[in-house]
């Protein structure tokens, strides 16, 4: 292995360990909508949570150098906060968790093609061709877990599709900005931008939760969860990880989601785990290590 290699493969490690805690947050969501939380609720109190911690660590810097950087900064709030987190969590509360995972893990895919429409020095090569189809083919696998009926709500079929649109876009965006500012000064950015641009939604979907429901041990624990680890610890990190592995790289591990997914959700939801769901993630694993080569 090179000098390079050497240097990355933590890299490497972090991202996939980043994507099995990002596959853990479906089944925490489903938890959470089916204790009465709503969807916009969920993403308003696992933001304000990740927001709140991250000023503690945060330059005190408030703008960006140019409005131009500024601009970018309210798309990944968007593209990786509130569009995204909305899209995501109201797809879950529509339908299965397993259903939405697979959806949005097509994400890379829509990197890729994105990527080489509209950015010069993104190429397609054949490794990353065909560890995409391979991981796809895997995720496809993992998730309809052997079944040959794969029961979809249109509504959350589309919402999820829309997840994974916003993820490539957000990815993008990122490779663009993410040498010129600090990982936590933009992760910061993406906080408090998601959060405002989510505030209209309340005209269309109001507060319902009660404080009795927040404070209930089970809300509690996975709010914590989705606020700490998988929003303020990880966004900090995947800006790290898109900076030194890249965009299109790093987002191939996002096809890794469906494993920890389907584990978790067998324990907790109590949707099984086949030997075929087996073959699934091993060609995850397999086009992942391609398309990475």
């Amino acid at each position: 292995m090179s000098i390079t290699k050497n240097n990355t493969l933590h890299w490497h490690l972090l991202a996939a360990a980043i994507v099995g805690i990002w596959g853990a947050t479906f089944v925490n969501t489903k938890v959470l909508f089916n204790s009465g939380l709503t969807p916009l609720e969920i993403f308003v109190l696992r933001f304000i949570i990740a927001y709140v911690c991250i000023w503690f660590i945060s330059p005190r810097k408030l703008f960006s150098k140019t409005w131009r950087d500024e601009l970018i900064m309210v798309l990944l709030g968007i593209t990786g906060g509130s569009v995204f987190f909305l899209a995501e969590n109201y797809a879950v509360g529509l339908t299965y968790v397993n259903n939405v995972s697979f959806i949005v893990c097509t994400a890379p895919l829509m990197t890729v093609i994105l990527g080489i429409m509209f950015v010069k020095s993104i190429k397609a090569t054949w490794s990353l061709i065909l560890g995409s189809v391979i991981a796809l083919l895997g995720v496809a696998i993992v998730i309809f877990n052997g079944s040959l009926v794969l029961h979809l709500n249109p509504w959350g079929d589309l919402l999820a599709l829309l997840a994974s649109v916003c993820w490539a876009v957000y990815s993008l965006l990122m490779k663009r900005i993410s040498h010129q500012y600090s990982a936590v000064f933009i992760t910061r950015k993406i906080f408090f931008y998601g959060l405002l641009t989510v505030l209209p939604a309340f005209f269309f979907d109001p507060w319902t939760a009660t404080s009795a429901m927040l404070f209930t041990p089970k809300v509690v624990l996975n709010l914590l969860f989705l606020g700490l680890i998988a929003s303020f610890l990880c966004f900090v990190l995947w800006t790290l990880v898109i900076a030194k592995i890249g965009a299109m790289t790093s987002s191939n591990y996002l096809y890794l989601n469906p494993i920890s997914t389907v584990v978790i959700s067998a324990f907790v939801l109590d949707e099984p785990m086949t030997a075929i769901a087996y073959v699934g993630s091993a060609l995850i694993l397999a086009g992942v290590i391609i398309s990475n080569k």
